[in-house]
């Protein structure tokens, strides 16, 4: 079994109210490959398709090294530094984010080789990870195998300031993003702030389903996701609660790791719902630690081996 990753990796330092120490971790997209190292068994193969900054490339393969799941030969060193995301939290479940040094798009000829994949994770982590064309291209390369892509938005509605920060701003386009795909994620915030169009989640879905997507899921942080699913050409909507109990101690990284739970999950299950609620359990766990540091954690949810049995 192959997953491939696609994305930005980032340098997180998170700024947490009232704490005058700063957390430094590694975050964007290897939240999710992390994630699917320890969710998966070691007979399973997590391909990320990466760029990394001459600056960190040794130390990041050094880290990568840790997970005998993941093939590194995707992964391609750039001269510019490897972003660093400062995230400035107000409370909770709010924050301004400042990005420097985004990477280029990843381009369709390094990702072309690793589309012989059982499933495809696409995490928009900085909104420019890959271009619409790009998208386009994987697609279309993938239209007659079937390979379900499963894609978070992320970052994509958010713009950049001439201070850095990022700003959200709608998406004229975003139908033609989210157009043929097994299934979009984003959370509340990045819902809201994707259209021009003040649709209620109900007739969003609508629309998404429209585009030949099977399935919408808007993650609510500690109150759990909404899974819309087109069913029969007809819209479900099925609400997946929270986790009670979790000691929350940082989002950060929460919606990575959430798609990646979900893909985990669905090369054995083929089951949305099912996937989602999984997700939804080991991305509550993520909010338990400070950035990546703990995020090995996760190994307490590896999938047997059996459990990837691909149905007939």
């Amino acid at each position: 079994m192959k997953l491939t990753v696609i994305g930005h990796l980032c340098l997180d330092v998170i700024h947490r109210p009232g704490e005058q120490e700063s957390v430094r971790s590694y975050g964007g997209i290897f939240f999710a490959v992390a994630a699917l190292a320890n969710l998966l068994p070691e007979n399973t193969s997590i391909a990320p398709v990466i760029g990394v900054g001459r600056n960190e490339y040794q130390a990041f393969f050094e880290r990568l090294s840790n997970y005998p799941n993941v093939d590194t030969s995707a992964i391609y060193r750039f001269s510019e530094p490897t972003n660093e995301v400062h995230l400035y939290y107000h409370d909770e479940r709010h924050r301004t984010e400042c990005s420097r040094f985004i990477a280029e798009p990843i381009p369709f000829k390094r990702i072309k080789p690793h589309l012989d994949a059982d499933m495809i994770l696409i995490n928009m982590v900085s909104g420019f990870d890959v271009t619409l064309e790009t998208l386009d291209e994987i697609r279309m390369a993938l239209r007659d195998r079937h390979t379900p892509v499963y894609f978070d938005v992320h970052s994509l509605s958010l713009g950049i300031a001439e201070d850095f920060t990022r700003v959200r701003r709608p998406l004229p386009d975003w139908r033609r993003w989210l157009f043929w795909l097994h299934a979009v994620q984003m959370n509340e915030e990045e819902r809201a702030g994707l259209t021009d169009e003040e649709f209620a989640d109900d007739m969003f879905a609508k629309h998404v389903t429209a585009l030949n997507t099977a399935s919408l899921i808007i993650t609510r942080g500690a109150n759990g996701c909404t899974v819309y699913s087109d069913v029969h050409k007809q819209v479900s909507r099925h609400e997946i609660p929270g986790i009670p109990k979790t000691r929350r101690v940082d989002a950060t990284g929460c919606g990575d790791v959430f798609g990646a739970a979900y893909c985990a999950m669905y090369l054995s299950s083929r089951n949305a719902l099912r996937s989602a609620e999984f997700a939804n359990t080991v991305a509550a766990s993520n909010a338990t630690a400070l950035g990546s540091t703990e995020i090995d954690q996760l190994a307490e949810f590896r999938l047997e081996p059996t459990r990837l049995e691909v149905p007939s």
